[in-house]
């Protein structure tokens, strides 16, 4: 709790003073230091501000001031020791509990995109988050614990930002953490290979007065180029402490969270608060801003006043935005504004560049006392990479060879694991059958759980061996080469490189997708990025597709999968040059996108990567998908019975009495004959039977409801439930007909009892349900139409609007429609 939680005559003792360096130092000043018993004497009339005592002093705080104040209270130290002391409880356990509780320690992990804060956050707490060589993988902020000498680290992994200013919603979101949530140190991840570009943010750091320790991450690329760099004469510098790192091996991870808690225990002399010293002309202008600011000094309390007067004279939009909506604070906006024209009128450039300019030159003279280049620089090995797969033109054969090569080996080397997995269902399925008493409780086993889950776990190894693939490209580095040797061709569809790479995480899952799209600073290219996001295959259609080519496309499998996440793309561009024209002011954002050095990931974190996303495959089979088929199999089986099934079954026991009487022939061969003719015709009997029974239970019902609109698509009903149950999860597509063609025959489950159903279901005409065009204008429909909820969510989400979500919902299902119609009805004509 707080001090300002503390009730008049309440007793506690002080954990920490949060909040920045200044605020920090006058509260402790006051005598408020950990271990030291507070007591609140008495709130003032309007109760603001409260009296404490302290160290036998009375001393008043402002309530705002005094919540930056963690104490334990009485009743914590209660409830923590699990003891009661009725009304008093002895000082030692108030003071032990108040260590106790002073041993957490919450840490943030701030840098820029592709500097391994993730990977250092996964060292520390052992999480599972994906790593990828690119800006923008981690969206929201994670959390896990590290434990390390008795103390317990919160580590915080922020999105990575390459400043602190308003362009984009990761460096406000960032800034935000840190004066809200007021964490207790700051880990600045510094990609050592990348120096002067890393430490503007560090400056920045520096500005808003935070405790901060540099992880100097990938040491070992700048001692493999002969690079000599005197750390911690730079560290001495800055009033920072840096610890080198090698985050992909977890080298200096123990030295760097060791070093975090000496700064949190004020046991480091590096540790120390600088001021960064713009110019003589610079600093005067943010010494007449600082004086306004505070003359509020409830402003200040969470924000240091210099960093608040430096954002001000760089004309940040979100911090004059909070000040402009309260008059009081009119005076700093009006200082604000006198010193940015004395300043604009003196450098002849706007302040933002101005300060910008005098950060990169103080950093300049920093690296220029403690960096020294190796002057026999050897090519790096990235450039010699890049001369390949970036060249105007090789760039474009060697990424959709690729592309192509993930397809295949998606089909392909998935084939083996497929069919074992396969085999295991169907064997699984038998043994239900022959272990459970007949029934309505070993249908649903059998045909429900087992035929639905079943038909789409066979696609498990297809699913893993995509998300290697995407995982190996992006932990390399080539993801973001994708993304700079598209962008030419991005600009010709209205939208920007930065698209690129949501676009091609759409092929995993839309939902992080569509989440990726924040790194895009332009609202509108960010908009039109998450509109056209789910014409990207995603893992989820995977399964229809491997059906369904394996049905009827079995020669060129890896082929026709590339032709059908290329028609996707295709789609994507077309709709997007539409809505650039229609709905969306042209707008052409500069691209400026870090291409980082190549790193050959370790086995161990892409397999993790992989498994990861496999899980959640596995733990969705036995979530939705299970429920789906559960539900699926229920309107499917019931009702049992109709005046169509009990005229048929009527007629089938007069069938057996017939031939019973025949067989009083003596012939023996005739016999056998007369035999063999009745169980073919109760074979047909109860194959029609089932059908109709099929037909009118009450999914029957529901899709032949639909099966006049989606008739002209070349759908019969089983095809329209299963894109309706689809909604749900594309998987749910495959699963649906996998139970519903269960109930057809009692042949074991399995992909290729699936294919084989599909390939034989024939109208009552005796004319094929399926050729190969209706199952490409399924597939393309497939492609198309509704996202699934999640998707829907993920756009109502990240566009803060359900308009954009229900008009997704809409064109895609029309367009679907549209496409699979001229599909069919042009091919019927060939």
């Amino acid at each position: 709790m707080n001090l300002a939680e503390l009730k008049t005559g309440q007793e506690g003792v002080i954990v920490k003073v949060k909040g920045y360096g200044a605020f920090r130092k006058r509260i402790i000043e006051m005598g408020f230091i950990r271990g030291k018993k507070v007591e609140v004497i008495k709130n003032a009339p309007l109760k603001d501000p409260i009296e404490y005592k302290v160290m036998d002093y009375k001393v008043s705080l402002r309530r705002n001031e005094a919540r930056m104040v963690e104490v334990v209270s009485k009743d914590e130290a209660i409830s923590i020791e699990h003891n009661s002391f009725n009304t008093t409880i002895p000082d030692e356990i108030l003071t032990r509990t108040a260590t106790e509780k002073r041993k957490t320690i919450n840490v943030a992990l701030v840098g820029n995109p592709n500097c391994g804060k993730t990977t250092i956050f996964n060292q520390a707490s052992g999480a599972n988050e994906h790593v990828g060589n690119y800006g923008g993988v981690t969206i929201d902020v994670k959390t896990g614990n590290f434990y390390h000498n008795g103390y317990t680290l919160r580590v915080s992994d922020l999105p990575g930002t390459y400043s602190l200013s308003a362009y984009s919603p990761e460096e406000v979101y960032v800034r935000e953490h840190i004066n809200n949530e007021t964490p207790d140190v700051i880990i600045n991840v510094v990609d050592a290979s990348n120096l002067e570009r890393n430490l503007y943010l560090t400056t920045q750091l520096i500005d808003m007065d935070v405790r901060t320790v540099v992880a100097l991450n990938m040491y070992d690329d700048l001692q493999k180029r002969g690079d000599k760099f005197d750390y911690l004469h730079l560290g001495k510098m800055l009033g920072i402490p840096f610890v080198p790192t090698i985050g992909s091996k977890g080298i200096g991870i123990k030295e760097l969270f060791q070093k975090v808690v000496d700064v949190y225990e004020d046991k480091t002399e590096e540790a120390r608060r600088i001021r960064i010293y713009y110019g003589e002309t610079i600093e005067e202008a943010l010494k007449a801003i600082e004086k306004k600011i505070n003359e509020f000094p409830d402003l200040g309390n969470k924000v240091s006043p210099r960093f608040l007067a430096i954002k001000l004279l760089e004309k940040d939009n979100v911090f004059r935005e909070e000040l402009s909506s309260f008059s009081q604070f009119a005076p700093i906006l009006e200082e604000t504004e006198r010193q940015s024209h004395k300043l604009e009128k003196a450098y002849h450039d706007d302040t933002e560049t101005i300060i910008t300019d005098a950060r990169y030159g103080f950093i300049a003279g920093a690296m220029k006392e403690t960096y020294r280049e190796n002057p026999q620089q050897r090519r790096r090995r990235t450039d010699l990479i890049d001369s390949v797969l970036t060249h105007k033109l090789f760039g474009f054969p060697f990424f959709f060879l690729f592309i192509w090569l993930m397809f295949q080996g998606t089909f392909r080397l998935g084939e083996y694991p497929m069919n074992w997995i396969e085999a295991g269902v169907g064997m699984l399925s038998q043994w239900a059958s022959s272990t459970m008493a007949p029934g309505p409780f070993t249908d649903l086993v059998v045909d429900g759980i087992i035929g639905g889950v079943g038909g789409v776990i066979v696609f498990l190894p297809n699913i893993l061996i995509l998300f290697f693939f995407i995982s190996f490209m992006e932990d390399t580095g080539y993801m973001a080469r994708a993304a700079f040797i598209m962008d030419k061709i991005m600009h010709k569809i209205g939208l920007h490189g930065k698209s690129f790479i949501p676009l091609i995480m759409g092929f995993g899952c839309n939902v992080p997708a569509i989440m990726a799209t924040r790194t895009i600073e332009d609202r509108n290219n960010r908009l039109l990025t998450i509109l056209i996001n789910p014409f990207m295959s995603c893992s989820a259609r995977l399964p229809v597709y491997i059906l369904f080519i394996g049905a009827f496309f079995p020669e060129h499998p890896g082929t026709v999968l590339f032709l059908l996440y290329g028609t996707g793309i295709a789609i994507a561009v077309i709709v997007a040059r539409i809505f650039k024209r229609f709905f969306f002011k042209k707008s052409d954002t500069p691209f400026v996108m870090e291409l980082p050095p190549y790193r050959l990931p370790t086995l161990k974190s892409t397999i993790r990567h992989m498994w990861f996303k496999g899980s959640q495959y596995l733990k969705k089979m036995g979530g939705v998908i299970m429920i789906a088929s559960i539900i699926i199999w229920f309107l499917g089986y019931y009702p049992r019975q109709n005046e169509e099934t009990i005229a048929l079954e009527k007629k089938k026991s007069e069938l057996v009495e017939r031939y019973d009487e025949l067989k009083t022939v003596s012939d023996t061969d005739l016999k056998e004959n007369i035999e063999q003719e009745k169980v073919e015709k109760l074979e047909k009997l109860d194959h029609l039977q089932e059908k109709i029974r099929h037909e009118g239970s009450y999914i029957g019902r529901l899709g032949k409801s639909i099966e006049p609109a989606i008739g002209p698509l070349g759908f019969d009903w089983k095809m329209g439930v299963s894109l309706l149950s689809g909604i749900a999860a594309k998987e749910i597509v495959v699963s649906t007909m996998a139970v519903l063609y269960q109930a057809d025959e009692s042949s074991p489950s399995g992909n290729n009892h699936l294919i084989e159903q599909i390939k034989n279901d024939k109208y009552p005409d005796g004319t094929p349900v399926f050729t190969p065009l209706s199952a490409i204008s399924f597939l393309i429909f497939t492609l198309v139409y509704f996202p699934c909820v999640a998707v829907i969510a993920a756009i109502r989400k990240e566009t803060g609007s359900w308009k954009w979500a229900v008009f997704t919902i809409f064109y895609t299902t029309g367009l679907a429609y549209l496409l699979s119609l001229i599909i069919y009805q042009v091919g019927q004509l060939f």
